[in-house]
């Protein structure tokens, strides 16, 4: 048709492989002039370079062909006419070549290309510590509002614990441990020692048992709560480990940023700008606004 009037075929060049397209369309991608385009440029292209004018694409693998080989390049405007009029014709220049296997070969190129894209995005690396942040807050509220709630239901049984213990995880420990409160006796102070890691409160522990105000308590509701606890407590310490594996990718993402702020703060700056490169970009007066925020 009139395209084919317009456009001759002078060269084309099969890539050898799916793993030798995938490394073409990376350097096209990065500017960078392979192997395989300078052999094609070279040996079908006049050797009087100022009379060549080369129609390209990208403008970036342009600067880098006309900076390396000498051709002036051009980009935009009628060069993208003629381009989608070639990927619209293509099959019909190259002879041997269907509609069909064309858009294979660009799919398989195309899902290639965007895993490594994805893979080796240095930009998302932030994604991580935006989720990890995310889940330790959610997790310390649901720790908390857990813990209240074995408070309340282990408190009839044994109120005067409430008072003794303050921290959360420890009071979960103890209700797992000590079930029913008449059971516990002088052999068990070594392990109330342990849980609280203080001599006094364990035997301050002990004898609040003795003259407890409680109720009594069914031996079916003591499984629930011991169940319970038990789920307080494995939900605590994979915080504790989660908070150790945030410190450790801040220190790795953000070191800088870890030690002027400190890693959670850091974390939750980066979350709230959506990733590590808008937080980088911010000027100092949103940042400061950022600060200010509830949230953080």
């Amino acid at each position: 048709g009139k395209f084919h009037n317009i456009v001759r075929l002078v060269a084309f060049c099969p890539f050898a492989s799916s793993q030798v397209a995938l490394e073409n369309a990376n350097a096209v991608s990065e500017g960078v002039v392979h192997e395989d385009l300078r052999l094609l440029l070279e040996t079908h292209l006049p050797s009087k370079k100022k009379k060549v004018l080369l129609g390209v694409g990208d403008p970036k693998i342009g600067a880098a062909i006309q900076e390396e080989l000498g051709y002036n390049c051009q980009t935009g405007g009628v060069i993208a006419e003629i381009l989608r009029g070639v990927r619209l014709h293509f099959h019909n220049l190259v002879k041997g070549l269907t509609d069909l296997s064309a858009c294979k070969a660009q799919l398989g190129l195309g899902h290639s290309y965007s895993r490594a894209k994805v893979k080796f995005n240095v930009n998302r690396v932030d994604n991580m510590i935006i989720q990890s942040i995310s889940l330790l807050d959610q997790l310390d509220k649901d720790i908390n509002t857990f813990s209240m709630r074995v408070r309340e239901w282990y408190g009839y049984h044994f109120p005067e614990l409430v008072k003794i213990i303050n921290d959360n995880a420890t009071y979960c420990r103890l209700a797992q441990f000590i079930g029913n409160r008449r059971e516990l006796n002088e052999e068990k102070l070594e392990k109330l020692e342990e849980l609280t890691m203080d001599g006094a409160k364990a035997k301050a522990i002990l004898d609040a048992s003795r003259s407890s105000m409680g109720m009594d308590i069914s031996a079916i509701d003591l499984i629930n709560i011991e169940s319970f606890s038990s789920r307080v407590v494995s939900l605590s310490e994979y915080r504790q480990s989660l908070h150790t594996y945030l410190r450790s990718k801040m220190s790795q993402v953000a070191p800088s940023l870890s030690a002027l702020i400190g890693e959670a703060v850091g974390a939750r700056l980066i979350a709230h700008a959506g990733s590590l490169t808008n937080l980088a970009k911010y000027p100092a007066s949103t940042v400061q606004i950022l600060g200010a925020e509830k949230a953080l």
